[in-house]
């Protein structure tokens, strides 16, 4: 959507990296030395590179000076904004804490200094959303700027902005206004009328007013503010194309789009000329056009705006400068995926309407909806790939090229910006053309280095670079027996467009894409009422106000004890007409390859049910699983990749196991609320298979409810945190009893104190790892970007006494992507990773673990919806392991559907309930050898 972008920052104050002065001491030449390189680093955007110095800076200077003086303040100011600029707080949040208080001890409480301190500190705490701790020292830096400047200093006024920005980000509207408001009086009486600064008051005043509905009050300040911006940066300045862009996003608001099309108009103009014709501000600029047009049902000037949109993203993302923020897990073009989503919506219009040939624009559409959906998560995907580089000196070396490309074009970029950003009289044509000519340089460079990648390590450039795969290349490597199936939905912000769902479906000789009247919302209730028919969590997460409403049971009518939970036949059956309703004759015994989207990451399609129901039996229903294989796929370049880089296990073992990790926290049965009678000694002890004494019922087992943030160190994972969460003991009995129907030797079961990191990690460095053609966790898995201070997903296993970046008790997907597996098989079945929850973000975790994987040679995942007993797991398990071992040309989606079926047909009464047979999905490679 359309975002009402201020004209002049309104961040925080906060005093970046400085030169220190020099110091009278034996080294201090060294640390000046170290000092003006870790500037020219953070200038070049190489925080990796200068954060070692930075430590020797600070080093040196704290031997040569003592730990109290201020040139140390400053050094530990630098580091920690380095580390701060990598998005690593944990690190940089005391750093920050122990300058301000060498500066007050030096300086002492009121000097003018410790508000910049102040608010550098507040500045962390605010990007981590941690307001209740930022407002205190904004408060107080305010204080002491008036008590030393004067009531009426400029500084004064930003430190009203500062805080008025806190409160409005909180939603303290009521409270903003007259910080404002004096600030922009501060402004006025020094400043003058005309000032810059003025304007920017003005501009976030009228924002202010605009949040509030108050159109009319923020129309004269938004007016105000571009006059001001005109008559002192020029009619072509930037800025004055953020104004612009204000005003025109205030006009469609308010349904005045005539006059908003001629600013959003201009604005584009300005920002093409300024910034060039590839800048992430033009595909902002064309997005606001794009809504216009929408606004205006002009479908066909919708469709050109967003093309041009995504094309600049797509080219960003494809050249590895959409950057990933600290904090998030997200890309540029996964941040900004509604310009996708756009695009395919008018475009499907514009299909239906004849303008276009629709079979042309579905083929178009089939790689921008992989765009859209693309639920990878950037940061970690590039995490993974520069650890795999390691192996490879030529790989290493072009890795490390183009890293260091990436980051100098991002430091020109913005050196570039802020040129182009000065007043006319200051700026310089012939440095900025030298700064533009650089650019394209290192952008020609950075092509010719993704072509070598492209050609000669196929598998790291899948890796680090999972674009999108046409529809064409999907044809020439899908089975004759196979269909791939993508789901696109898409939410009510489209106005006047309703909520829907786009599907492609993809088989070897044909395709057809249409759309479903289902939406974001539909899906998230209909997935969210069939969960309450398959996972117990579920009514003890949501309760009455949950499944009780969704599935109109009374009051109190929840399922006690043994009841089986209410699975719904019609709805199933009513969900599947509405996805796949349009598509039968083209699935019809085909093996499904299914790329999921938003809330049907969450639905194991084969309980969906292919025909009205006539009885309420599950061995009678015509469930899904009866006529299709499936199998899931975290994106539709995975089928690419699997099947460009597949050979043949030659692992001999059957399995190795790693469950049941030492943790200390909450033992609770989501819906019995009773704790396990095992106590926490006995699981200790427990470190290897025995006898059989009994079943144990999982526990709350899903990574969305049961697995608490996480911080991490140095990418080293808090040991308090991982602690605290809930122990598995039943995961003990779940994978010796996998063992003993799969022959394994007892010896390969790694439970309780030798379930670690260390122990994988040695497995693989030996070799041994790769000896075993299944390799099953049973443990907690954690969200991308779950973890404070991280972006990847990852297994928690038994933490070590104390954390090395060896073994710090969480194996992430980055470590993941460097073990070497060679196994058919991955069992996740205690993570719930193939789940998520209803923001999606589970297919994200889905996808990092899944990639990690199948870059470390693995060539399927079988992961779990939810958490069952451990006998109907060891059936599903053993039973589809087994089918493959009797029959290699027997596919792993196959073989889990045989198994499936065994206990439908063939089980307990309670197993041909699908909330038994129905959990585990197989992502990845789900095909026979072929």
């Amino acid at each position: 959507m359309a975002r009402r972008v201020c004209f002049l920052a309104v961040a925080l104050v906060v005093w970046g990296i400085v030169l220190v002065p020099p110091v009278l001491a034996q080294t201090a030449d060294d640390a000046d030395a170290l000092n003006a390189q870790v500037v020219r680093l953070y200038g070049e955007g190489k925080y990796a590179e200068a954060i070692p110095l930075a430590e020797r800076a600070l080093a040196i200077r704290e031997k040569a000076l003592g730990p109290e003086h201020p040139s140390v303040a400053a050094a530990l100011n630098n580091l920690a904004l380095l580390y701060e600029s990598q998005g690593r707080y944990a690190q940089a949040e005391p750093l920050y804490k122990r300058a301000l208080a060498i500066y007050e001890k030096a300086l002492g409480p009121q000097h003018p200094d410790i508000a910049s301190s102040l608010n550098n500190l507040a500045a962390l705490y605010w990007a981590q959303g941690r307001y209740a701790q930022a407002e205190p020292l904004l408060k107080r830096s305010l204080a002491i700027l008036e008590t030393a400047l004067g009531p009426e200093h400029p500084h004064v006024a930003t430190a009203l902005n500062n805080l008025a920005e806190l409160c409005r980000a909180q939603g303290r509207t009521a409270e903003a206004g007259p910080l404002y408001k004096r600030a922009l009086a501060i402004r006025e009486r020094v400043l003058g009328p005309e000032h810059p600064d003025v304007g920017q008051s003005l501009n976030n005043l009228a924002g202010l007013y605009w949040a509030q509905g108050r159109y009319a009050q923020a129309e004269p300040l938004y007016k105000r503010s571009l006059a001001i911006l005109e008559k002192v940066l020029g009619p072509e300045h930037p800025h004055v194309a953020t104004a612009l862009n204000n005003l025109a996003f205030l006009y469609r608001a308010q349904g005045r789009t005539a006059e908003a099309g001629p600013l959003y108009q201009r604005s584009l103009a300005i920002v093409e000329k300024a910034l060039g014709p590839q800048h992430p501000d033009i595909a902002t600029a064309l997005n606001n056009l794009a809504w216009l047009a929408l606004a205006q049902n002009d479908l066909a000037g919708a469709a050109e705006s967003w093309r041009r949109a995504t094309v600049i993203l797509q080219r960003r993302a494809e050249r590895g400068l959409g950057d990933t923020p600290a904090g998030s897990s997200k890309g540029e073009a996964q941040r900004n995926s509604w310009y996708f989503e756009g695009l395919v919506k008018v475009t499907q219009r514009l299909a239906a309407e004849g303008r276009g040939d629709a079979q042309t624009l579905g083929i178009e559409m089939f790689k921008t909806a992989q765009w859209a959906a693309g639920s990878e998560a950037a940061a970690s995907l590039a995490q993974m790939a520069a650890r795999s580089a390691g192996g490879s000196p030529a790989l290493a070396a072009l890795v490390r090229e183009r890293q260091d490309l990436v980051a100098e074009w991002q430091a020109n970029d913005k050196i570039l910006i802020a040129a182009r950003g000065e007043a006319p009289d200051k700026r310089d044509a012939q440095a900025e053309k030298a700064l533009a000519d650089r650019l394209a340089a290192i952008d020609t460079r950075l092509a010719e280095i993704d072509a070598v990648l492209a050609k000669d390590f196929p598998d790291y450039a899948a890796l680090a670079s999972p674009n999108p795969v046409s529809l064409a290349d999907v044809q020439a490597v899908l089975h004759a027996d196979e269909a791939l199936v993508l789901f696109l939905d898409t939410d009510a912000r489209f106005k006047p467009l309703p909520e829907e769902t786009f599907i492609w479906v993809v088989t070897k000789r044909d395709s057809r894409w249409v759309r479903s009247d289902l939406g974001t919302s539909s899906l998230k209730r209909e997935v969210a009422a069939l969960r309450c028919g398959l996972d117990a969590a579920a009514w003890a997460v949501n309760g009455a106000r949950g499944c009780t409403g969704l599935l109109s049971v009374p009051a109190g009518g929840a399922p006690k004890g043994t009841d089986p939970l209410p699975f719904d036949h019609a709805r199933a059956h009513r969900l599947y007409e509405g996805l796949f309703g349009e598509v039968e004759d083209l699935i019809k015994g085909k093996h499904l390859l299914i790329v999921p989207s938003g809330a049907l990451t969450r639905l194991p399609f084969q309980v969906l049910v292919t025909a009205a129901p006539k009885s309420t039996e599950d061995q009678q229903i015509a469930w899904l699983i009866r006529d299709h294989a499936v199998t899931v796929l975290p994106a539709v370049s995975s089928l690419k990749a699997l099947r460009g880089t597949a050979k043949p296990s030659a692992a001999t073992k059957p399995m190795v196991g790693f469950g049941n990790p030492l943790l200390d926290g909450n033992q609770k049965h989501p819906r019995f609320g009773a704790y396990f009678k095992t106590t926490a000694a006995q699981a200790r002890a427990q470190t290897g298979c025995a006898d059989p004494t009994g079943e144990r019922t999982a526990s709350l087992r899903g990574v969305h409810r049961s697995i608490e943030p996480l911080s991490l160190d140095r990418g080293i994972a808090d040991l308090a945190h991982i602690r605290m969460q809930a122990p598995l003991p039943e995961t003990a009995d779940e994978l010796c009893a996998v063992a003993r129907d799969l022959n394994t030797d007892f010896a390969d079961i790694r439970l309780g104190a030798n379930a670690t990191e260390h122990e994988v990690k040695s497995l693989s460095a030996s070799g041994a790892l790769a000896d075993y053609r299944v390799v099953h966790f049973a443990t907690h898995g954690a969200l991308a970007g779950q973890l404070r201070g991280s972006t990847e997903p990852g297994l928690i296993l038994t933490p070590p006494s104390a954390p090395t970046e060896e073994d710090d008790g969480y194996l992430s997907a980055s470590e993941i992507a460097g073990l070497k597996l060679d196994a058919d098989w991955v069992i996740l079945s205690a993570c719930n990773t193939a789940g998520g929850d209803d923001s999606g973000q589970g297919a994200q975790a889905l996808s990092g673990l899944a990639r990690a994987f199948f870059y470390a040679q693995a060539r399927a995942l079988l992961v779990s919806h939810w958490a069952v007993k451990s006998q109907a797991t060891v059936k599903l398990i053993s039973g589809a392991v087994g089918e493959t071992a009797r029959d290699p040309t027997v596919g792993r989606s196959e073989a889990l559907r045989r198994a499936m079926l065994a206990l439908i047909d063939k089980g307990t009464a309670n197993e041909q309930h699908p909330q038994y047979w129905a959990p585990f999905i197989v992502v990845g490679e789900g095909g026979a050898a072929r």
